[in-house]
């Protein structure tokens, strides 16, 4: 997948692409069905399929000194949207010069001139330009002078009726549900981070673990989950913990798991680790040895959820969830 930093250098071999545009932190079903539409009319046209994002997310640039909890860092998204199988991906610096641009100034210098789409999908709540003021109806007029097409994808829920949303799912992730996350997505969760030295504490207990500081804004609830942790092509089953180490305590949350059946060294490797499941909330415990026959508890349960993922993985059934099964195990094989 090729990546474009600048609306105004569009390789010409990339000008005419069917794109879509929005934020798209997590990539979820929703996210997925607009993605899919832009898929199916590049195909039908013989064209590229595209997508144009924001970096860093408007959020932060609007309100910087509040922790924003992305689902997904850029190049977290940037490898799900390759995944999806799109040709190209147009990350927009998103500064104040960006986000002063009126509507028209953005449909008709940006997608029309500049990347010369030939036709845009969008989600039915897309707007933009300064003050949010471009609707799709908008858009669509804009496009009829300009030359490309405008489809709008309509809401996407789950039974019930409930809605795809990124909001959703951050809500459900700090509430602990994380199979209610993952079902919102079509994959389970992951964070991403590089192994660091911690205070030695699980070693010491007789569960060494690797750590590594969640991003900022990433308040997953605190706890310990059933995790599986994927490095160069291999993934590791394990027993996670997210929080302040109560019976130690500690001045900010680290993510650290235990893998199962698992002897070796990741310190300074780059990691990413799913969660699968919430086994219990945080607490104290009165001596070191009764933290360490509950974490023994923990890895047993750890270990009765992920063999039953393992036989019947639900996020199979989804694109993004069937994809990257795949390509962990397909890697594993190529020992990549």
């Amino acid at each position: 997948m090729d990546i474009v930093r600048s609306w105004r250098d569009t390789p010409p071999a990339r000008k005419g692409a069917v794109l879509a545009i929005g934020n798209f932190d997590g990539i979820h079903r929703g996210h997925q069905a607009v993605l899919n539409e832009v898929k199916r009319i590049a195909a039908a046209e013989g064209r590229g399929a595209g997508a144009v994002i924001f970096e860093p997310h408007p959020r932060e640039l609007f309100a910087p000194d509040q922790p924003f909890f992305r689902l997904t860092p850029l190049p977290v998204k940037l490898e799900l949207l390759e995944a999806l199988g799109l040709d190209v991906t147009f990350v927009l610096t998103f500064d104040h010069a960006l986000s002063s641009l009126s509507a028209d100034t953005f449909a008709g210098e940006v997608v029309g001139e500049g990347f010369g789409a030939s036709h845009v999908v969008v989600g039915y709540d897309f707007t933009y330009g300064k003050g949010r003021t471009g609707s799709v109806e908008h858009l669509a007029a804009i496009g009829k002078t300009e030359g490309f097409g405008v489809d709008v994808v309509a809401p996407v829920t789950l039974a019930g009726g409930v809605t795809f949303s990124s909001s959703t799912i951050r809500d459900h992730l700090r509430q602990g549900e994380v199979r209610e996350a993952a079902e919102q997505l079509g994959y389970w969760w992951r964070a991403r981070g590089r192994v660091s030295h911690g205070a030695g504490r699980g070693k010491e207990l007789g569960f060494p673990t690797l750590n590594f500081k969640l991003a900022p804004g990433q308040d997953v609830r605190h706890g310990i989950y059933a995790m599986r942790v994927h490095h160069a092509g291999e993934r590791y089953d394990a027993a996670g913990y997210v929080g302040l180490r109560p019976t130690f305590g500690a001045d900010e949350p680290v993510l650290e798991a235990f893998l199962l059946d698992f002897s070796g060294d990741l310190y300074g490797h780059e990691v990413e680790v799913e969660f699968i499941d919430f086994l219990r909330p945080d607490h104290a415990f009165d001596t070191p040895e009764a933290l360490a026959a509950q974490m023994a508890k923990d890895c047993d349960t750890a270990r009765t959820v992920l063999a039953a993922v393992d036989a019947d993985d639900p996020m199979r059934r989804f694109t993004l969830g069937a994809v990257l099964a795949n390509r962990a195990l397909d890697c594993g094989k190529a020992g990549c």
